[in-house]
């Protein structure tokens, strides 16, 4: 059963990923759109979750959000000593972006959308109303995750095949990671916290790279508001997932 649901969430991703691409021309409103929702998955979705798994404080301060931090800065780290590897070597960037730092962001969506479907895996376990209000949540975000993954990939300067290979294993991911739910159960502590690191790197990508991208040399209300109506879509997702 959980395997059956998770290909909606495979069909979700396909249909984000169609949409970021389908609307090259509009490229400010798009990135807008894509920061917005992954302010309101980081936000409103994956520390909230992360906070509940992890459980444990280090020192005073929840090892989610401990884990958040070092998410974040890891991210910043990474596309640091990637972008010295590329002066180093005399490489040229494409439009100021390095590709490898769009793949690496990319490869980390993949990772958690395997997570989504371990999520549906370990929910349809307790039961089936969990496990279908836990699919439906997922199913809707998967959308978000989808148009994230075509548009980072993209943004750094790879190659549309590039592009769509990321979404290909994107797409797939949640449909693997329920099928591995047959086999074993990830404990929910450790899910807590990858969950805590992963917000951290996505939000580290959506405020230093994707929003300020959005708004150079366009008018900034139209973004704005697409990046207002991308939290609010994830909002309006989490509260129907509740």
């Amino acid at each position: 059963m959980a395997v059956f649901v998770a290909l909606g969430a495979f069909l979700m991703t396909l249909a984000g990923g169609w949409t970021a691409q389908r609307v090259t021309d509009r490229r400010h409103l798009v990135l807008g759109l894509a920061g917005g929702l992954m302010l309101g998955v980081v936000g409103l979705d994956l520390l909230p979750e992360a906070l509940d798994a992890a459980g444990d404080e280090v020192y005073g301060v929840p090892a989610a959000l401990l884990l958040f931090v070092a998410g974040f800065l890891l991210a910043h780290l990474v596309e640091r000593l990637l972008a010295a590897r590329q002066a180093a070597h005399g490489a040229e960037e494409r439009d100021g972006r390095i590709p490898e730092v769009g793949l690496t962001a990319a490869a980390a969506m993949v990772g958690h959308s395997a997570m989504d479907g371990i999520a549906i895996g370990a929910a349809f376990q307790v039961g089936g109303g969990m496990g279908t209000a836990v699919a439906l949540a997922v199913i809707a975000h998967d959308f978000a995750d989808g148009f994230n993954t075509y548009t980072i990939t993209s943004l750094y300067g790879n190659a549309r095949r590039r592009a769509l290979t990321m979404l290909a294993a994107d797409a797939v991911a949640p449909v693997a990671g329920a099928a591995s739910t047959l086999l074993f159960t990830i404990p929910e502590r450790l899910l807590g916290c990858y969950l805590g690191l992963f917000g951290g790197a996505l939000l580290y990508l959506a405020a230093a790279e994707i929003l300020p991208e959005a708004h150079h040399r366009h008018p900034a209300r139209p973004t704005l508001l697409c990046t207002v109506a991308g939290v609010l879509f994830i909002w309006l997702v989490v509260g129907v997932g509740e």
